[in-house]
């Protein structure tokens, strides 16, 4: 038994890669962090789209507190042990009626990081389902190598490169449906997906944490920028991330373009043409 997880579904996320749903707060928080998302987003239009999606919760101070959520913290303990640091944060929000997916893709495959069995929290700040587009997992698929890709991209899809893994055995697939305040975790081996939000008027907001790593993960491309969440983690190389006190301080967003471009290095390595994702 762990601090937030039954012992029956820590075995179930290392045999099935993934586990959801997990409570982590009350819809009517999760409904006022959406608000405050909303607010920022009005405030500031320019800075959490596109590459700015990535690593908002190095200068919002709400986006912050998401990431070093107790609940959520908890149950990442439960899966990876008492020392573990957070790599970086991607909002994936898609707009009602819009076009946008996430192709079948496995985390681990550009990031970059060694030994890949990190772990990724999808929190939900507004209703994730079928309709409006929620994240669909294949069971076991974790305990198999990185599988090839493809770097498609696509127009209307929201990964990087439009990574996608070809022969999927999508009649297999789970789709993890989840309320505001609830979350998922997923490790970086499992292949997963989404599909378009087909709501005429309600946004699917998700935060993801991609990938709190354990003791000993090491970054083998671009610098090692991580903030410790539990324990000790340091080792050479290791810049530390200091977390924001107010939104938008003019450090903490120099802090967030340095990690993004690094992001950016990390996640395009190799590849033909960048693209602001």
């Amino acid at each position: 038994m762990g601090k937030v997880l039954s012992q029956q579904q820590i075995n179930a996320y290392h045999e099935q890669g993934f586990i959801s749903p997990i409570d982590v707060m009350s819809e009517d928080e999760a409904t006022s962090y959406a608000h405050r998302l909303k607010a920022a987003e009005e405030k500031y239009p320019n800075e959490l789209s596109g590459v700015n999606r990535n690593n908002g919760h190095l200068c919002f101070t709400f986006l912050d507190e998401l990431a070093y959520h107790p609940k959520v913290l908890d149950a990442v303990e439960d899966i990876l042990g008492a020392h573990f640091s957070l790599w970086g944060s991607v909002l994936f929000i898609k707009e009602p009626n819009s076009s946008h997916f996430v192709s079948w893709h496995q985390d681990a495959t550009y990031m970059g990081i060694t030994p890949r069995h990190f772990v990724t929290p999808w929190i939900a700040l507004t209703h994730s389902d079928r309709h409006t587009g929620c994240m669909s997992m294949i069971p076991k698929s974790h305990l198999n190598d990185i599988q090839p890709h493809k770097d498609t991209y696509g127009e209307d899809n929201i990964l990087t490169r439009g990574q996608e893994v070809a022969n999927v055995a999508v009649d297999q697939a789970v789709d993890l449906i989840l309320k505001p305040g609830q979350m998922s975790l997923h490790h970086a081996m499992t292949i997963h997906g989404s599909q378009p939000n087909q709501s005429q008027h309600q946004r699917r907001i998700g935060f993801a944490l991609q990938s709190f790593m354990p003791a000993g993960a090491t970054q083998t491309i671009g610098q090692n920028n991580w903030s410790p969440a539990r324990g000790h983690c340091a080792q050479d190389g290791y810049h530390y991330l200091p977390r924001p006190q107010i939104d938008m301080a003019s450090e903490s967003v120099m802090t967030r373009d340095k990690c993004n471009q690094n992001f950016s290095d990390i996640l395009y390595h190799g590849a033909k043409s960048k693209r602001d994702y």
